[in-house]
Parts: C-alpha cells; structure tokens; sequence
C-alpha cells in the first residue's frame, strides 16, 4: 500500500511541477486584448437584459465590485448606487460610462472578480490548524508539495 501510494505522490509532483513553472494566467488579458472595438459598444438597459442577471447574480456582481474596489450595496438590487459603482469601474476599465453592464463587460468583469479572489487567497500567510501546534507534518505549507507532505506525513504518524 505504501508503495502505491508513494509512485501516486511521485506522479502527482511531476504533474504538479510543469504547472508551478507556468506562472501567473495571462488568459484574461489575452482575451480582453483581443477584444473587438466594436464590442465596446456603449451598454444600456437591453444589453444587460440579455445578461439575465437574477437576484443572486446580481448580488455576485455587487460583492465583485465592492471587493474590486468600487463599494456597492450588496441587495441583490442595480440601484443608482450599483449603477454609479459600475459606471466608476467602466471608467477605470477603459469603457464607456453608461452604469450599465454589456454582455462583454459583464464577462470581464467576472474574470477580473475571481482574478481578485484568487490573488487574495494566494496572499495569505500560512495558517497552523487550531489546537495543534505548529507540527509540520499537520501544517498545509502551499502548493501540491506541501499538501501531499502534509497528507503523508498524517497518514505516518
């Protein structure tokens, strides 16, 4: 067992080692360089019909924005205070001011929320799990590395 287990961690390090070397996603950016003009079409009222953001997207959207830095309410509501936080993130994103989303922006502007998630959960400091010390065998040090170390040496002990 423990040298099945042992050739499962070596494969999963391997695995895990090319994508610690690819770096940080370039993807939205690709994508928002490439972005037709036309496209940047200024968005009103039925351009974000076409969305269909319910109440529960919408409350996304608020706590994307106010996580972005653009403080919005998070009611589930596009009132004029999430009409002006939209307006101020189309002004910082290079669009035009209309305090309405475009099915363009609308998708970079999820891509940009959960960029901002995930740069925020990478920045972390390392956590100790409560009550047990600082014992390195139970501590998730980050990356595949410092999970499977973390697994292993629970399973060892």
């Amino acid at each position: 067992m423990r040298v099945l287990t042992l050739a499962f961690l070596f494969l999963v390090i391997l695995v895990g080692a090319d994508a610690a070397k690819a770096g940080p996603s370039t993807i939205v950016r690709d994508q928002l360089a490439s972005v037709d003009p036309a496209t940047l079409a200024a968005a009103t009222q039925e351009t974000e019909d076409q969305i269909r953001l319910d109440k529960a997207k919408r409350r996304y959207v608020q706590r994307g924005l106010t996580r972005l830095g653009f403080d919005s309410k998070v009611n589930g509501k596009f009132d004029e205070p999430t009409r002006a936080a939209i307006s101020r993130w189309q002004i910082a994103r290079g669009y035009p001011e209309t305090g309405f989303l475009s099915p363009v922006q609308h998708t970079a502007l999820q891509a940009e929320i959960v960029s901002a998630a995930q740069a925020s959960v990478d920045s972390r400091p390392e956590q100790t799990t409560r009550g047990r010390g600082t014992d390195s065998a139970r501590q998730h040090r980050g990356g595949p590395g410092g999970l499977i170390g973390g697994v292993v040496g629970g399973m060892f002990r």
